[in-house]
């Protein structure tokens, strides 16, 4: 004998179950279909990708991807609202920020607003109070107008969960924000609600695909990542790399692509700051073919290389490898300062050059001047007598003053009371100083 139904249960109708089925069969049918349907947007993904975004659209649960920047993460999440045809929400996180830009916050200029606007009905609701307690107590009763949805300034998180339409939103760079955040987002990411004290929560009317994305510059809470799918996304395949520069009509040839895509993983394996994304990738390929570009080769590539390489060090262990990655069996030769690649050598001006890099002046080694030099007395401040001790000594010699001058008797001659000075006295009594090198 079958088991009898418990009254207070009710046996869900055909309607309602196919409705159900309906709501959450996703808008693919297949991981193939995922991967078509990125395609036809200019979005190459491989199986593994287009796997766990089937996931995300039958599971109904958030997707956490982590990965370095430039791999695609943010452009995921437009493409999916694109494909989909959901409305796209985003919430750019950063350091510091805190839940009232994420969820909400009140509206305070129009709470006083119409503050100002009901001053003389409010004055109406006091106006027979006995006393002070009680007239706050009548206005304090009318709290809730003013902390009502009417005043409620909804933000990212908030507006998703309230959409009256499905959406996506996109939660950007999450590992910037505090951690803080992380707590706020438990709520939102685990039951699709957000509770505000004052007017209740709210329960999302369309669960809205969320897609997080973190360049892991810190570790997140395991907290956050429980609630989420998660995937890696590192930097693709270079026939994949290919595909994508291909695909975005970049203009310039196959060949001269190929070897591109070659040399932007080579740079991609040197210990650079930062390594050279995707979609700077295809940024460089696009420069080249507006200089009209059909054959690689390492004086182009040095020239254009800010493109990909934003930091003064990593442009430097770039120039370096650059002509090896067009050739391995390149010679490279010595950058003169007559070179416009546009970074900083730190060169100081002063007596001594320190020029990093091993740059040197186009002068033979028997004309450089001395560190110090020797000059007559009068002679140009700059030109290299760095102590002084040439004038000093040229001030010692006896004699050197005109008749009348101090204690002078005679033309050529020196005053009996004043005795001759030697040059090393006279160089003792300046105090002879010394620039440091």
């Amino acid at each position: 004998m079958p088991e009898a139904v418990p009254s207070a249960e009710r046996t869900p109708s055909q309607a309602e179950v196919a409705a159900d089925a309906v709501a959450h069969a996703g808008p693919f049918e297949s991981v193939d279909e995922v991967v078509t349907a990125l395609r036809e947007h200019g979005y190459i993904a491989d199986t593994r990708l287009a796997t766990t975004v089937f996931l995300l659209t039958r599971l109904d649960k958030p997707l956490l991807l982590e990965g370095p920047a430039g791999v695609g993460k943010t452009e995921l999440a437009k493409m999916l609202a694109l494909v989909t045809g959901r409305r796209f929400l985003r919430l750019q996180c950063y350091e510091g920020q805190d839940e009232t830009k994420a969820l909400y916050e009140w509206d305070y200029g129009k709470q006083l607003m119409y503050t100002q606007i009901l001053r003389e009905k409010i004055g109406q609701v006091v106006e027979d109070a006995p006393d002070l307690a009680t007239a706050v107590e009548r206005v304090g009763a009318q709290e809730s107008v003013f902390f009502s949805e009417r005043f409620l300034a909804p933000r990212p998180l908030l507006e998703a969960i309230r959409s009256d339409e499905p959406c996506v939103l996109l939660i950007d760079e999450v590992d910037r924000a505090d951690e803080a955040l992380e707590a706020v987002l438990l709520e939102t990411l685990g039951e699709y609600q957000i509770s505000v004290p004052e007017v209740g929560t709210f329960v999302a009317k369309h669960r809205p695909y969320v897609l997080l994305t973190s360049n892991n510059t810190r570790d997140l809470a395991a907290a956050l990542k429980r609630r989420c799918l998660h995937l890696f996304l590192d930097y693709p395949s270079a026939q994949r790399e290919l595909e994508i520069v291909r695909s975005k009509k970049t203009g310039l040839a196959d060949q001269v692509a190929e070897e591109l895509v070659a040399v932007v993983r080579g740079l991609r394996e040197l210990e650079l700051r930062k390594a050279p994304s995707i979609s700077e990738t295809i940024d460089w390929a696009r420069t080249l073919a507006v200089l009209g570009v059909d054959e690689l080769d390492p004086r182009i590539l040095s020239d254009t290389v800010s493109v990909v390489v934003k930091y003064d060090k990593d442009v430097r262990k770039a120039l370096e490898a650059i002509p090896h990655l067009v050739d391995p069996n390149a010679v490279v030769e010595e950058h003169g300062h007559g070179h416009g690649h546009g970074h900083e050598h730190g060169h100081e001006h002063g007596h001594d050059h320190g020029h990093e890099g091993g740059h040197t002046h186009d002068r033979p080694q028997d004309d450089d001047p001395p560190a110090r030099s020797s000059r007559p007395a009068g002679g140009d401040p700059d030109d290299g007598d760095v102590d002084g001790r040439a004038r000093r000594a040229a001030k010692d010699r006896p004699g050197r003053h005109a008749d009348g001058y101090g204690n002078s008797a005679a033309a050529g001659k020196v005053s009996p009371s004043i005795r001759s000075v030697t040059p090393g006295q006279g160089a003792r009594s300046f105090g002879a100083r010394r620039r440091p090198l």
